[in-house]
């Protein structure tokens, strides 16, 4: 079934057309008539499946057809979106902003970090989507800037994560603020008995909807593991990024502190990067997206901030500079390449610390990560070609080293 043949108006049909969206993905197809229908559904997909266009098309839809925008009183809602991060709220509102952008609907993303004033013109006028972070939303609402008692949908992304943040008792005090009689759609990536329980707290009699392959890790992401240690990672992250100079890379690392050091090493050797985390300003961070997001800088050094729902544009790879703690954040991160029908490919780095991370990892996604095999010459031609140091130094320590574990092996062997 195509999108041309949907009941769905016009003018939706129109940009679906002109953003290349032609057939709906599985959870597309599956959610859009449930939520059409004004049914509540529960819905779990990975990373990566489309399932923001599954809410927006046709929550757009039925606000275009009831004609809301002429019925809107000051700083009144009709269709909310909860999420947990604020780039996760500005992502999704642009989508929405995208399909219903020959409609005259109005969309805002209720963020902080940013001034408020902007936001409290446009909430004033009332809005028909309302996409936003919990802290800034009760923001207003103690501000009285916002009136959520005419909520006809209420939407919970990335369910999982807001579970994990702790925004379990926001979420049930915007209950509170908005009518008994309304519709409910619950979007996770996983589905555990937590999960379950804040799900079926929520929503009533949902379509359940769980579009599960065997694979967590999507079909279009080629994804493999190379045994790098610790301290020789930059060297393998600047053949990467030097090998490949034309490709739009993804870099994530545990700290914020490790981002702006490993940037500072690609400084070093020429490589012009971005970083982005939890310590910069709203402001610093909506510029760095963009900048990456244009293409402007191709190299993007990150913590998990952006591991999860954020879709950036042909991120041709995905590198683990450092394997994540949590099992589940492996295939959010690369989930960020391979993305719709493009292809994408994932390397991570594995140092001899790692390794208990890894299994982790393999045993999350049910199966071993294809290693990428480097044998000592290639492991030594990675550090001399870096220009980080002076080679001929680095050439002679490895010489060395290896001249002294050969002498060890010698010694093992008379002895035996």
């Amino acid at each position: 079934m195509k999108f041309e043949q949907y009941n769905i108006s016009k003018e939706i049909k129109d940009s679906l057309a002109e953003l290349g969206f032609k057939r709906p993905t599985d959870i597309q197809f599956k959610a859009i008539p449930s939520i059409l229908q004004g049914d509540d559904v529960m819905a779990i997909a990975q990373t990566g499946t489309g399932k923001t266009a599954a809410f927006a098309i046709p929550l757009l839809h039925r606000l275009q057809m009831q004609d809301l925008r002429f019925n809107k009183r000051k700083y009144e809602v009709k269709c909310l979106v909860m999420v947990p991060t604020r780039e996760l709220a500005i992502q999704i509102a642009e989508v929405f902003q995208q399909i219903g952008q020959y409609t005259d609907l109005s969309i805002l993303a209720l963020v902080g970090g940013v001034d408020q004033g902007p936001q409290i013109k446009i909430l004033e006028k009332g809005v028909d989507v309302l996409i936003a972070t919990p802290g800034r939303m009760f923001d207003q609402l103690n501000q009285q800037h916002l009136d959520l008692s005419k909520v006809q949908t209420l939407v919970l992304d990335e369910a999982d994560h807001m579970l994990d943040l702790g925004f379990i008792r926001d979420i049930r005090d915007v209950i509170k603020h908005i009518p008994r009689n309304h519709q409910t759609l619950f979007f996770s990536a996983t589905l555990d008995k937590d999960i379950k329980d804040l799900a079926y707290s929520v929503v009533n009699n949902p379509i359940r909807i769980q579009i599960s392959p065997q694979d967590p890790v999507s079909k279009n992401v080629s994804h493999a593991v190379a045994y790098v240690e610790m301290d020789d990672k930059r060297f393998f992250l600047e053949r990467l990024v030097k090998e490949f100079s034309g490709n739009k890379i993804l870099v994530f690392v545990r700290t914020k502190v490790r981002a702006e050091r490993v940037a500072a090493a690609m400084e070093r050797v020429g490589i012009k990067s971005l970083t982005m985390h939890g310590g910069k300003e709203q402001d610093d961070r909506l510029h760095v997206m963009d900048e990456f997001k244009k293409g402007d800088v191709k190299l993007l050094i990150t913590t998990d901030v952006n591991a999860r729902g954020i879709d950036i544009p042909n991120v041709e790879y995905v590198v683990n500079y450092d394997l994540p703690d949590v099992p589940e954040n492996y295939v959010h991160r690369v989930g960020r390449t391979g993305r719709g029908v493009q292809k994408g490919q994932a390397v991570s780095f594995c140092s001899t610390e790692e390794k208990p991370l890894l299994d982790a990892i393999q045993q999350f996604i049910g199966k071993p990560v294809h290693e990428m095999k480097i044998d000592k010459n290639d492991y030594r031609e990675t550090i001399s070609f870096s220009e980080d140091i002076p080679n001929d130094n680095w050439q002679l320590l490895l010489d060395e080293h290896n001249k002294e574990q050969e002498q060890l092996k010698k010694k093992k062997k008379r002895k035996g």
